[in-house]
């Protein structure tokens, strides 16, 4: 079984780069508070990364 990380939008696209909201999308959140559960792979570690100011990881599973 993979590794999976649950993440947390808490922070909003409003009046960020298009690159951003685009991130946010691509994780598949795009309302405040909505909760993913994502396998724990170097390029959603990157996406994750490149906003953290906008999301939080909750738990991470495996």
């Amino acid at each position: 079984m993979a590794k999976t990380i649950v993440i947390k939008q808490v922070g909003s696209p409003i009046r960020r780069p298009a690159k951003q909201r685009a991130t946010l999308i691509g994780l598949g959140l795009n309302k405040m508070h909505k909760t993913r559960e994502l396998e724990d792979t170097p390029s959603v570690r990157g996406m994750v990364n490149s906003i953290s100011h906008m999301v939080e990881i909750i738990e991470e599973k495996g």
